[in-house]
């Protein structure tokens, strides 16, 4: 058990696969990270009550079938200074669950960021706006330390995961705007508003769509995107923090777009590295990349 976070724990990874539990649920997904890698616990494997069959993401589907065994399951998400949040356990047709494990740093950097800002100025809360914002993990930890937020998704059923996690969270009745969209073109039009924003969470897919066929590829729309952003926040945020699980794309180079568009005359660069999810043994699966300011 994860003392630090008890309702999760990476059992073991290995042959392109990794073992997980979400609360009392075990679960065997595939994992590319793991390719290389070899399985430290075979006995363990054996208590999966699902797998998700396929060498990656979206090439499979899950035996038992999920209405076999997820049945309202949660995972209580600690964020530090007796803030938390409540996160379902969804299982999808790609092989995902509802919950990004390995953003555990980043969400509590988001509270913590947040605290400190409602503190030095309780009756202006930060804006936040969350782009690529999922199933509402940076949105949670945000709102529970005091936010604002805008929360942006392509998706409509992920949007409706996340109102649900708000539920769960005890945050249903807090300042959250849910808006179904794609994230450039809402930044777009919220550029020409006039709006203005505090900080920014981005975590956005290699590629996509969004909801009316918008194409996404990183490498190309990435800066357009901070670009926008940049503006959003007028080039001074309070924070600013992106995450990506790009082959090709490291902390440098995502640290780099985050300088170029938005934080390079700021005098400090963002504070960037690899995320990882780590064993009760301390293995370490790579599972990402963030950027972050300030440091």
């Amino acid at each position: 058990m994860n003392d630090d976070w008890p309702d999760y724990e990476l059992i073991d990874f290995g042959a392109g696969r990794r073992l997980e539990r979400f609360g009392e649920l075990v679960l065997d997904r595939p994992c590319p990270a793991a390719v290389d890698e070899r399985k430290q616990l075979p006995d363990a494997w054996r208590e999966a009550v699902a797998r998700y069959g396929g060498d990656r993401a979206a090439d499979g589907a899950w035996k038992p079938k999920p209405t076999k065994w997820a049945n309202g399951h949660t995972c209580r998400v600690p964020l530090g200074a007796d803030r938390a949040m409540t996160l379902g356990v969804t299982p999808t047709p790609a092989g995902q669950v509802g919950l990004f494990p390995e953003q555990l740093s980043n969400w509590r950097w988001i509270a913590e960021r947040t605290a400190r800002l409602v503190a030095a100025d309780p009756d202006n809360p930060p804006r936040v706006l969350n782009l690529f914002a999922y199933t509402g993990g940076s949105t949670l930890a945000a709102a529970a330390a005091g936010a604002v937020v805008t929360h942006v998704d392509a998706s409509k059923p992920s949007v409706a995961l996340a109102r649900e996690n708000a539920e769960r969270s005890g945050l249903a009745e807090a300042p959250i705007r849910w808006i179904v969209e794609d994230a450039v073109r809402y930044c777009q039009r919220e550029v020409k508003r006039g709006a203005r924003y505090d900080a920014v969470v981005l975590d956005p897919p290699s590629y996509g769509h969004g909801p009316k066929g918008e194409a996404w590829r990183l490498e190309r729309n990435l800066p357009e995107l901070l670009g926008l952003c940049a503006e959003l926040v007028e080039r001074a945020p309070r924070f600013f923090l992106a995450t990506c699980h790009t082959p090709g794309v490291g902390p440098a180079e995502l640290s780099a777009y985050l300088s170029d568009a938005v934080v390079g005359h700021c005098g400090q660069p963002p504070a960037d590295g690899d995320i990882w999810l780590t064993t009760p043994a301390g293995r370490k699966l790579e599972s990402g990349v963030y950027a972050r300011w300030p440091r």
